[in-house]
């Protein structure tokens, strides 16, 4: 079974193909530095909900490089505004010049802690992007929620933390898995929410 996965996620990456040179640089740089990005799965699913919905306004959380934060922009053509946080002052600078690169004038990038940056927000959102922390993934959900507007859509990625929900895990990581599976719970009871078995896990979440 776990093969025929293999296989089926081989084949699909196969006809991933990226075409935009920027995006590809982005992608190499990433690899080169260990730096987390989105998979080509969850990035093509990422542009079909974006394109299919055509959010306005997005906020993310965990800028990383800029790499979602730009494919979320160009997938809506830059008809949207995007504000994203980011935690680590170097990836911020990286991201804030890839910004700059891309001559996109529709994001603004905030350096700080999440939860500290959230509650001074004054404005609300069709999208929420969650990419950060994993330990801090319920307080950026509720943290964060009342900011979304009615029907609007929080993404989670990476919410099965690299398989470790279902699979042997290292001990030092202990609490982070069972802050998520907690946090998985909490969703299932208490919101629309699905959990999508592709990437490292995405949790979808409609108001």
């Amino acid at each position: 079974m776990l093969e025929e996965l293999k296989q089926a996620n081989d084949y699909i990456y196969s006809k991933l193909n990226e075409k935009n040179t920027f995006f590809l640089e982005l992608e190499e740089y990433a690899e080169k530095y260990n730096i987390p990005i989105i998979t080509k799965e969850v990035k093509e699913f990422l542009r079909f909900l974006l394109s299919t919905n055509k959010y306005q306004n997005i906020l993310e959380i965990g800028s990383a490089i800029g790499y979602s934060t730009l494919i979320m922009s160009k997938t809506l053509n830059d008809n949207c505004h995007i504000t994203t946080l980011e935690i680590d002052k170097e990836r911020y600078d990286i991201a804030k010049s890839n910004f700059k690169k891309s001559n996109n004038n529709n994001i603004d990038i905030l350096l700080g802690d999440a939860l500290d940056i959230i509650p001074t927000l004054n404005k609300k959102y069709d999208f929420i992007f969650i990419d950060a922390a994993k330990g801090q993934y319920q307080n950026f959900f509720n943290t964060s929620y009342n900011l979304l507007n009615e029907n609007g859509l929080i993404f989670i990625d990476n919410i099965m933390f690299r398989g470790y929900l279902y699979k042997e895990y290292p001990k030092r990581f202990k609490t982070i898995v069972k802050k998520l599976d907690n946090f998985i719970d909490y969703l299932y009871q208490n919101h629309d929410f699905t959990l999508l078995p592709f990437g490292d896990g995405i949790g979808l979440v409609k108001k």
